[in-house]
């Protein structure tokens, strides 16, 4: 059968900008000769996400994720519908998600890496299993949950950088529903701002491309800062860590400004900016979802609730076709998406 892919054709040049004509568009055929477990699946939409930049490294700089290899079909988030099976967990119909799914129009896969998942949990919208009602959201929950210490009654303000991606948007949703008095998001365009505080209930915005950040924050945080979801790490994360309070809490979650440097992950921080975490007494721990699998399955119970009675609204940005993943990928790096870039491959 006919199969269309992308495979990694070239690594970012020096100055680590990502570029469509890093990927390839490839015509290959595929023989759906299933051995036993295995199940040929037809692609319904896959994902680009930030954590992807490092992938296209020789070295991703973590021992957690693999680097993409040239001239290799490529990997991640995706969602689709198995055609044909020899696998006893996956019958033929069953909508399938994986995090390593190729970038493939058809591929086959071993049925011990898919989870079966519910289209009733999204009320259909099988996309939301790459953001919302999948390893995003559960990023954005678990996050505010574990590390963020929100309590109902204490008054507590939220600011989330990134806060129009796919992570954030959700982010400061939770920030709100779990008790933060105010919700404030950082963002890089007016439209961006109007989804956060129209379509999200952020109680305000900031562009950071118009507007100067640090006195846009004290008026919309008028009592300092008690929990950061960084989404971005750089400037704009120092900027919000000298307006935080004594003992407040940065979930760091992403550092999407530093992932074209050559830098190690988290990337190492100014001594002025050491020296706040220090003297404030601002707990600063990394935040990674895989450590906390084991209380997946409830908070993704909790996001599929809270999505269908419209607690927490999705944003998604959907491009059409396999041909445009690159776009897709270098745009979404440039922020270019508002909520979750999602690429619809097939019907």
């Amino acid at each position: 059968m006919p199969v269309q892919r992308v495979v990694l054709n070239s690594r970012p040049g020096k100055n680590g900008v990502p570029v469509p004509e890093n990927f390839r568009l490839e015509e290959t055929t595929l023989v759906p000769d299933l051995k036993d477990g295995e199940v040929l699946v037809r692609t319904l939409y896959l994902s680009v996400d930030p954590y992807m930049r490092c992938r296209m490294n020789e070295d991703t700089g973590v021992d957690y994720v693999a680097p993409w290899q040239l001239f290799e079909s490529v990997d991640g988030g995706g969602v689709g519908v198995v055609e044909s099976s020899r696998c006893s967990t996956c019958s033929e119909g069953g909508v399938v998600t994986s995090f390593n799914w190729p970038w493939q129009t058809y591929a086959v896969m071993k049925g011990s890496v898919l989870q079966k998942v519910d289209p009733q949990l999204v009320d259909g919208h099988l996309s939301y299993f790459l953001g919302a009602v999948g390893m995003t959201g559960l990023t954005a929950l678990l996050g505010v949950r574990e590390k963020g210490n929100v309590i109902q009654g204490a008054n507590q303000t939220m600011v989330v950088s990134g806060a129009a991606g796919a992570c954030g948007s959700i982010a400061g949703q939770f920030g709100r529903l779990d008790g933060c008095v105010r919700v404030v998001g950082i963002c890089g365009s007016d439209e961006k701002c109007r989804a956060l505080v129209d379509d999200l209930g952020f109680s305000a915005a900031v562009n950071y491309r118009k507007e100067y950040v640090p006195t846009r924050l004290k008026e919309h945080c008028p009592d300092g800062i008690d929990v950061y979801f960084d989404n971005v790490g750089g400037a704009i994360s120092d900027i919000i860590i000298t307006q935080m309070n004594k003992g407040s809490h940065v979930i760091l979650c992403g550092q999407i400004s530093q992932y074209n440097k050559d830098v190690p992950y988290p990337p190492p921080l100014s001594e002025e900016i050491q020296e706040t975490l220090q003297m404030k007494n601002i707990t600063r721990e990394r935040f990674m979802v895989l450590n906390y699998m084991h209380k997946a399955e409830a908070a993704l119970c909790e996001l599929s609730q809270r999505v269908k009675a419209g607690q927490i609204n999705v944003l998604e940005t959907v491009v059409n076709g396999i041909e445009n993943m690159g776009d897709a990928f270098c745009s979404m790096m440039k922020g270019g998406n508002i909520g979750k870039q999602i690429i619809k491959i097939s019907e």
